[in-house]
């Protein structure tokens, strides 16, 4: 009771602070400074303020008596404790005094300077931001100068060490990105360089289940933090939840200090560490790490991929389960199909969609496995019927779907294994048995196929996104984007690159942060958009299929 009390009091007094534009007093919370709070204590003598921004930046107009640090000159390097010493006493760093850091505002320079004095020991309760940095200063009549400011005194400030519990190395992270469940590994650079649009190192992409959270989604207009409760809001909303342990990065380690410093500072979340390393040592490791642009890659397969899993031997052996189901029409799957496959025509996904009982019992008596993997085959690789099998399967919790983006055919020319309808029995090898009909128990956590356009909306505001050619005739009232289906796909009917993905939602002006309902006269269209999102990383993606 009383920590439920305790953490209420403590999330009330983080929007108060927010919404007055102060900082909490020394040893609270959050480790801001309002340009009020500055103004009133710069001239105490208690306080020691640093600018981060660039050099011509600071020699263009900073606060008087701000020291500079030219963070890209040292930043992403780690050096001894004794160098990091002589570097911190050189800013004029004293442990007596108060540190103020500031930048230009909604950006990542003061927090990376943030998180290396605390890495190196000085004391959270005397470090503090000034929220919104130079631009807020100046917009609320701060005083500013050109003139140089003479070099610091010396500081006092000894460092003994480096806290290694505030820092990720490169075995963790990959450790962390087999594990979503437990961990959150957070990419804090723009979503162009998550799908692979830009790069820094000549592959462009991101760690792989790594959660696009760009530093910029931090800020206000005005380049202030927005409130803790916002910011958890989107959190929560991408799946960085505190029981996960967090590892922040970015290209070299400077932007990842931006989620970092929220997570652990704004929102004190307890598991938070920064991957210093980041994309610059990811790449470089002589291993070859995996860099993907899609943030679900693994919701499209290949037949040279299913045909190694499919193997007669591992199934024989009991080495593997795995479902295949085919969706095109009986009489096409009696001519030939993937061995081990079953046919579940898609107009029986299509007829059942929002009756789940009754799909379960279909999938069931297939000898569908609810709790193993699951490819979809059909006779027109990524198309809508293999696309509306998806969201069935994901509407009832299955546990891992995904599409073959090789039809049948490509299948067959490739010179893959088939059974085929004329195939005489071959008696130095008994046929496997069919699958045994089972129990199919979906565990589905959240509604993804809903039947009303007015249902409840989640935590961001509801975007209808129309998927079809044209419009949908259905009424729908509030924000309707017209992406169609078609814009998200390839001619040769497979998804296309993530970045060029990207270009079409950002000249569409689709919203990172909504919740996405995805619309068509043909539930084809609306399914085929439905992967599209869920490849691009979108977490809250539905598709309206009224009952008929």
């Amino acid at each position: 009771m009383w920590q439920s009390w305790k953490l209420w009091w403590m999330t009330f007094l983080c929007v108060v602070y927010a919404a007055l534009g102060t900082a909490p007093a020394r040893g609270a919370e959050l480790p801001l400074a309002s340009v009020a709070w500055l103004k009133q204590n710069l001239a105490s003598g208690n306080l020691h303020v640093i600018d981060t921004s660039f050099p011509q930046l600071h020699a263009a107009g900073h606060i008087p008596g701000a020291v500079n640090v030219d963070l890209f000159s040292y930043g992403g390097r780690e050096v001894a404790p004794e160098v990091m010493e002589k570097r911190l006493q050189s800013w004029g760093v004293s442990a007596d005094k108060t540190v103020v850091l500031y930048d230009q505002g909604g950006t990542y320079m003061a927090t990376s300077v943030f998180f290396d004095l605390v890495q190196h020991g000085f004391p959270v309760d005397r470090l503090k931001i000034l929220d919104g940095g130079l631009s807020k200063w100046k917009a609320e009549g701060g005083a500013v100068t050109k003139d140089a400011t003479p070099a610091p005194a010396p500081g006092n400030f000894r460092v003994s060490g480096r806290n290694e519990e505030l820092q990720s190395r490169i075995d963790r992270v990959f450790s962390a990105t087999g594990d979503p469940a437990r961990h959150a590994v957070v990419e804090a650079l723009e979503a162009t360089y998550y799908t692979g649009a830009q790069n820094f190192f000549g592959r462009g992409g991101h760690l792989p289940n790594a959660i696009n959270l760009p530093t910029a989604d931090l800020f206000n207009a005005d380049k202030t933090f927005k409130s803790p409760a916002e910011i958890r809001k989107m959190f929560e909303y991408l799946g960085v939840t505190q029981d996960k342990e967090l590892h922040s990065l970015c290209g070299g380690g400077i932007a990842a200090s931006g989620p970092y410093f929220a997570a652990k500072y704004l929102l004190q979340y307890p598991k938070v560490r920064l991957y210093k390393g980041s994309q610059l040592e990811w790449l470089r490791d002589e291993r070859h790490l995996p860099f993907w642009t899609y943030a679900a890659p693994n919701l499209l397969r290949d037949k040279h991929w299913l045909d190694g899993w499919n193997s007669p031997m591992l199934r024989m052996t009991g080495g593997i389960a795995f479902n295949i189901i085919d969706v095109r029409d009986a009489e096409a799957f009696k001519q030939s199909h993937i061995p081990f496959s079953v046919n579940i025509p898609a107009d029986l996904f299509a007829r059942h969609l929002n009756d789940p009982a009754t799909l379960a019992k279909v999938l069931g008596a297939a000898g569908v496995n609810p709790n193993v993997e699951t490819a979809i085959v059909s006779d027109g690789r990524v198309n809508g019927s293999a696309a509306l099998a998806l969201l069935a399967l994901e509407s009832l919790g299955q546990k891992k779907v995904a599409v073959l983006t090789d039809s049948v055919d490509d299948w067959a020319f490739a010179g893959l294994a088939l059974n085929r309808a004329t195939d005489k029995p071959d008696p130095k090898r008994p046929p496997m048995p069919p699958p045994k009909p089972v129990n199919y128990v979906g565990s589905a956590k959240a509604a993804v196929v809903v039947a009303n356009a007015g249902a409840a909306a989640g935590a961001f505001p509801k975007v209808f996104i129309a998927s079809g050619a044209a419009m949908p005739t259905v009424k729908l009232e509030g924000s309707v984007i017209h992406v169609p289906q078609q814009s998200l796909m390839t001619p040769e009917h497979t998804p296309k690159a993530a970045k060029d993905m990207l270009a079409v939602l950002t000249k569409a002006k689709v919203p990172r942060y909504a919740e996405i309902v995805l619309v068509a006269d043909d539930v084809k269209d609306a399914a085929l958009n439905y992967l599209a999102f869920r490849l691009m990383g979108y977490p809250e993606v539905k598709v309206l299929a009224p009952k008929v």
